[in-house]
């Protein structure tokens, strides 16, 4: 995942940064053990070419259900409501720090 998390860092910027970190924080999946930041950097990179579909936080909070989902079980995951807020500062990042010429297009 390395050559590709570099790509999705390249192309995102510090966007992918804020995504992994407010999933770290929210810690949805319960996997935060405290010293490994970079725990959700999969998962972002995932969400991160997704939420160009997007169009509300509601539609994030579809799209980061379902990326926990795929990369753990829908048990693990757990309800969507468990992704309400950390859906609400990732699309709050994406209207901050995804210019549409750069990001939502392409």
């Amino acid at each position: 995942m390395t050559i590709e998390r570099d790509a999705l860092k390249l192309r995102f910027g510090p966007l992918f940064d804020e995504v992994s970190a407010a999933l770290f924080a929210a810690d949805p999946l319960g996997v935060n053990s405290g010293g490994n930041t970079g725990e959700y950097d999969r998962e972002a990179g995932t969400i991160l070419p997704r939420l160009q579909e997007a169009h509300s936080a509601d539609d994030v909070q579809v799209i980061v259900h379902e990326e926990c989902c795929r990369s753990f079980s829908n048990e693990r995951a757990g309800a969507i409501g468990r992704y309400e807020e950390v859906s609400e500062i990732i699309w709050d990042a994406w209207l901050k720090l995804a210019p549409e010429k750069d990001l939502r297009k392409s």
